[in-house]
């Protein structure tokens, strides 16, 4: 199908480009910006004045739930989020059930994913058997069936020579190692920051150097090994500093922040707020400042959703018997404008930083509007502002701690290849 996006404000943050131009597709790719290609003729034309084109979104962590928790939420479901987030890239964690550790896993999720006809979908392998920690999963394979990078999830490799040896084998391929830094031993039975509100409310508390005792290690392993490491989910100003100082000294490091640590902090918790209850935990009201601050100068790479739909059962418990997790990918372009905002972050950085900056750690064909590259898009409405509610959102799981939030940016349309997979008339 020929489209002309008519009359649009075109943003596309890996070549710096913010100007008005009018958008041509054909063939489900890019043909043309400013003036049509010789013989097109449009299929479809969407009058886009006043909204903005940008390619679609990068998502570097959205938990699909299948195989294994079909009953928190679907492929559809989640799938249906995504593009209604925007969203037409995105990297599924390995901590499925059973985990994806073994190419026919991947490659099975690959094709249901691929018969939706929505977002595209690129597995994390397993960086162990099992994401036990204890015998290294077959990389080589799980790369050749489509694993973009390899990642423990929320589940540490406690030997560090099984994770050291992890490094080496990843290094030798080329194969990039996605790991969440924090101590398993000092982070034990912990749920929230360990600060004053942890102290007010008895939760038993993670502190700050659970973090930064294992980010040092993974640091120092990925340098000894010559691994890419890109670190998830930092949510401390100490780590913000130490990625700061070693990507001063040229180690070869990314890393990424959930868009709630970039909003919120421990006060938000309240009265038990389960919502609010989050891997990482929420810190204090000076990590956040420092997440925000790294993003702006550069030294946080990306944004992601961190999103991870659960059932009502397990959210409605008390804090500390809640399960932690947050839905997010149909927010993720919405905080990230609020943040863009609050922040005077010029529009074309912040996008880049769920766009073209995330494609480019996972090294796939995404997250740009280049003439020839595949027409994979997200037209939003900047001046809109859309209020959460638990009915609003597609995804099947409804625990976010922003109902009720006002955020800026309405998606109108999402397109894959060049055909729109999601629609809001407004």
């Amino acid at each position: 199908m020929n489209i002309h996006i008519k009359g649009c404000r075109l943003i596309d943050p890996k070549s710096g480009t913010d100007a008005r131009e009018d958008l041509f597709l054909a063939a489900g790719v890019v043909a043309a910006w400013g003036r049509a290609p010789k013989r097109f003729r449009a299929d479809r034309t969407i009058d886009a004045k006043g909204l903005v084109v940008c390619p679609g979104l990068v998502d570097m962590s959205v938990r699909l739930r299948e195989p294994g928790y079909e009953y928190r939420a679907t492929l559809e479901s989640e799938m249906q989020a995504a593009v209604a987030g925007g969203v037409t890239s995105l990297a599924c964690p390995p901590d499925t059930d059973p985990p994806l550790d073994e190419p026919a896993l991947v490659e099975m999720l690959k094709s249901r994913a691929k018969s939706l006809n929505l977002a595209r979908v690129y597995p994390l392998g397993a960086l162990s058997a099992k994401l036990k920690g204890k015998r290294l999963a077959e990389m080589a394979e799980l790369a050749e069936a489509g694993c973009v990078a390899f990642s423990q999830a929320d589940v540490p490799i406690v030997d560090t020579e099984v994770l050291w040896r992890a490094m080496q084998y990843a290094s030798t391929y080329g194969f990039p190692v996605w790991l969440r830094p924090q101590d398993s031993f000092l982070a034990q039975g912990g749920v929230a920051h360990d600060g004053d509100v942890a102290t007010r409310l008895g939760l038993p508390a993670i502190p700050s150097v659970a973090e930064t005792a294992s980010l040092a290690t993974m640091l120092q392993l990925a340098r000894s090994a010559g691994a890419r490491l890109h670190v998830c989910r930092l949510s401390t100003a100490e780590a913000v500093a130490m990625v700061r100082r070693a990507k001063q000294e040229g180690q070869e490091v990314t890393c990424d922040v959930a868009v709630h640590h970039v909003h919120l902090c421990e006060v938000d918790i309240g009265y038990f707020d389960s919502h609010c209850h989050l891997v990482p935990p929420l810190r204090s009201q000076r990590d956040r400042d420092a997440l925000r601050a790294g993003l702006a100068d550069g030294t946080i790479d990306a944004i992601c959703s961190d999103h991870a739909p659960l059932d009502e059962d397990v959210k409605h418990m008390p804090f500390g018997e809640s399960e932690p997790g947050a839905t997010a990918v149909e927010l993720l372009l919405s905080l990230t404008l609020k943040w863009a905002t609050e922040a005077g972050v010029p529009l074309v950085s912040a996008l880049g930083a769920v766009t073209s900056t995330p494609a480019s750690i996972m090294r796939v064909d995404a997250g740009t509007i280049g003439v020839g590259a595949t027409a994979d898009l997200c037209v939003f409405d900047p001046e809109a502002h859309v209020r959460i509610t638990p009915a609003s959102l597609c995804s099947q799981g409804k625990n976010t701690p922003f109902v009720g939030y006002e955020v800026p940016g309405q998606i109108r349309y999402t397109l894959v290849a060049g055909q729109v997979v999601y629609e809001n008339a407004a």
